[in-house]
């Protein structure tokens, strides 16, 4: 196997919000000998609220940011389910409408650039899995997840729509996903199974309604906990969020304490892999992660 080589979309969270997620991300890339070129003239995809007011311009916002990718001549890899709906949505959409292409490309050509499809769009997560392969990470594994048990939360955009993700996840069940399930077992780990793994976690309506964003934070983390989970793992910067950092209003939605460490998914790699705590950012965390020595 040739080495890997990918145009990394960070988006916005993971540079501001989350940079612990990018800080991970590079580590275990590093780690696995996947190189990752960071995409600097990207910016945001919109985060699914500017598509309620300008879908053109999402649409040309987005193409944009996949141009970069094509001037590299490398697929792109996102690190945020948000993201990955919106660029491969994006590229779905311009790839099988020639005139709405031609319009995007029209905006486009005022500041040099031109879409033309040839970047294929991913999930870091599906990078990991169909590209890489759960078997080659296991071969990296320098301290096994033993005797921890992890709760897989997927969150709903890298799974849905099916009909659109399912080209970039390798066919990923959005009614039983189980991907990062297989990650966490070649890790050491023991996988929790529990019926939330696939639902919403709140983070888009949590603005307009954020007693019901903790109430759907709440039922995922009590379902977690009740099955015996001692943390979470999230590939979703947006669901990290709001489940790491929203723990004392999601305790009152429960009507019980809710506290769980939530981890991103290169976190959890990266500590198999042998990587310090601190290269990983788990310092940064809003609940604590009390497990780690």
């Amino acid at each position: 196997m040739g080495k890997l080589k990918y145009a990394l979309y960070t988006g916005c969270t993971a540079r501001e919000s989350t940079p612990e997620l990018l800080k991970s991300t590079l580590a275990v890339a590093e780690a696995l000998d996947i190189e990752l070129v960071l995409l600097d003239e990207a910016t945001c995809c919109g985060a699914s609220h500017l598509q309620d007011f300008d879908d053109f311009l999402s649409l040309v916002l987005n193409a944009r940011n996949i141009c970069y990718a094509e001037k590299l001549e490398l697929p792109m890899v996102t690190i945020c389910n948000t993201c990955q709906l919106n660029t491969s949505l994006t590229k779905e959409r311009l790839d099988n409408d020639e005139e709405l292409k031609n319009k995007v490309n029209e905006k486009l050509r005022e500041v040099g650039l031109e879409y033309k499809g040839t970047s294929e769009v991913k999930h870091f997560l599906y990078a990991l899995i169909d590209d890489l392969g759960v078997e080659e990470i296991g071969k990296k594994v320098k301290k096994p997840l033993t005797d921890i048990n992890w709760a897989a939360f997927y969150g709903c955009h890298n799974i849905r729509p099916s009909e659109l993700q399912m080209h970039n996840n390798g066919g990923e069940n959005p009614y039983n996903p189980t991907s990062i399930d297989e990650l966490i077992k070649v890790l050491g780990g023991n996988n929790v199974d529990y019926d939330h793994k696939n639902k919403c976690c709140g983070f888009h309506v949590e603005l307009q309604a954020p007693n019901t964003a903790n109430k759907l934070s709440a039922s995922a983390l009590t379902d977690a906990i009740d099955n015996n989970a001692d943390a979470v793992v999230t590939p979703c910067p947006l669901c990290h969020l709001r489940l790491d950092v929203q723990q004392h209003n999601i305790s009152k939605a429960a009507g019980r304490e809710v506290h769980i460490p939530i981890f991103h998914l290169p976190q959890m790699i990266g500590l198999a892999l042998g990587i310090e705590p601190e290269k990983l950012g788990i310092n940064h965390h809003v609940t604590e992660v009390d497990f780690i020595n």
